[in-house]
């Protein structure tokens, strides 16, 4: 079945984990910054930026993330071309890795502009009226208030998020990303061995998902902390 071969191949797959990883770590750090400002304008009182944010989520959802890795990759660097040859300087090359960050980012935040607006909506509007009232700043309202009983309320959303955009990590090899998936598919041609590489390149994202269940299962109690006396009483 050619698991042998794998052995041969386990270095090189571990280092595509570890790159699939970074760039997944790498897409939710731009993605929350996305949705936490998508979910902002969406709960603004000024409609204009209601519809600005509803306009990001719609549109970008309803495109596949492939279609918007192609756009970025090839689309972006023909721009960054163009303005290097009218500014008559050196162009910047976009690598496969910051293009599947910021593609993947972009993406998963408008996912996540609408996890983080339902979570949003959750809270007790009392809750901000009452901080204001006893003097709390915009930051001390977001930092005491809104944050905590925001990442309870989203836990859910953002799990099931970062589920579905560690698993889109593997449509950036198509960019020649050398990631887990692309080492895969390069070694089981090489080796005439494609199932058991696939195999194998499936079962590591099996165990990066199951390490975030138990990662976000973790999460979860910790901002539950206190729920369960706060529902009694």
């Amino acid at each position: 079945m050619g698991f042998n071969q794998v052995i041969l191949y386990l270095p090189s797959m571990l280092q595509g984990v570890l790159l699939t990883v970074s760039l997944a770590l790498g897409s939710l750090a731009v993605a929350v910054v996305f949705g936490l400002i998508g979910a902002a304008l969406k709960t603004s009182d000024k409609p204009v930026f209601v519809s600005l944010a509803s306009i990001y989520s719609t549109v970008v959802r309803g495109i596949p993330e492939l279609i918007w890795i192609f756009f970025t990759y090839y689309g972006i660097q023909m721009l960054i071309n163009a303005m290097a040859d009218r500014l008559e300087v050196v162009p910047v090359s976009l690598s496969p890795f910051i293009a599947g960050v910021l593609t993947l980012g972009f993406v998963y935040g408008a996912f996540f502009t609408e996890t983080f607006r339902g979570a949003i909506l959750s809270i007790p509007h009392g809750q901000f009226e009452s901080a204001r009232a006893y003097g709390m700043n915009g930051w001390q309202v977001f930092s005491r208030i809104t944050f905590p009983q925001l990442m309870r309320h989203a836990l859910p959303g953002i799990r099931n998020n970062w589920l579905a955009l560690t698993k889109a990590t593997a449509l950036v090899s198509v960019i020649g990303l050398t990631d887990v998936v692309r080492i895969a598919q390069q070694a089981g041609a090489s080796q005439s061995a494609s199932f058991a590489f696939n195999c194998v390149s499936a079962l590591m994202f099996l165990v990066l998902t199951s390490a975030s269940f138990i990662i976000f299962n973790k999460l979860e109690k910790r901002f539950s902390r206190g729920m369960k006396g706060l529902k009694r009483g």
